[in-house]
């Protein structure tokens, strides 16, 4: 089950501090769908943080420089088949092991994935950095917007259209 963020309406003197967040977006590498994303966090990537916060987590071998930025209201936007379709908050960075030792950077994740709008991104290597300016808005759940009631094939090809 997708947890998807239902949108509050921000004050405009709050806009102008959204306009201004840092995020990152990264390829989630070997997931199809949000539903195996979310899976697969929820068997192999869930704990509680240094501060005792239960999050998922996500190694990366690059540590962000910009981390107060991040923090600041950040996400971290993740790209499935070509597609930037979900995003998580950024809630802390921790050093870390990967499974042959060597260090790396945890990315501290809320566990509540939410819904954007489908937005196309090529490939890369590791993880960019991503003004609020470029990020792509949440998918407000409701009777409003069914975008996110819609297949996920069926987003990916109007959003290869440019239609949504």
């Amino acid at each position: 089950m997708i947890s998807v963020d239902s949108g509050v309406a921000l004050q405009p003197e709050l806009m102008q501090n959204a306009q201004m967040t840092l995020n990152l977006v990264k390829l989630c590498v070997g997931v199809t769908t949000v539903d195996e994303l979310a899976a697969w966090q929820t068997k192999h990537r869930r704990r509680r943080s240094k501060d005792g916060i239960d999050c998922a987590y996500h190694r990366t071998f690059q540590t962000p420089k910009r981390q107060a930025e991040l923090l600041e209201g950040g996400s971290l936007y993740w790209v499935i088949r070509g597609v930037i379709l979900v995003r998580q908050k950024l809630i802390g960075f921790e050093d870390g092991a990967k499974d042959d030792g060597s260090s790396c950077c945890n990315l501290m994740l809320d566990p509540k994935l939410v819904l954007v709008r489908p937005t196309p991104r090529r490939a890369f290597q590791g993880w960019r950095y991503l003004d609020a300016a470029d990020a792509p808005a949440d998918i407000k759940s409701g009777k409003k917007d069914q975008t996110a009631a819609m297949p996920h094939e069926m987003r990916k090809k109007l959003a290869d259209l440019g239609l949504i």
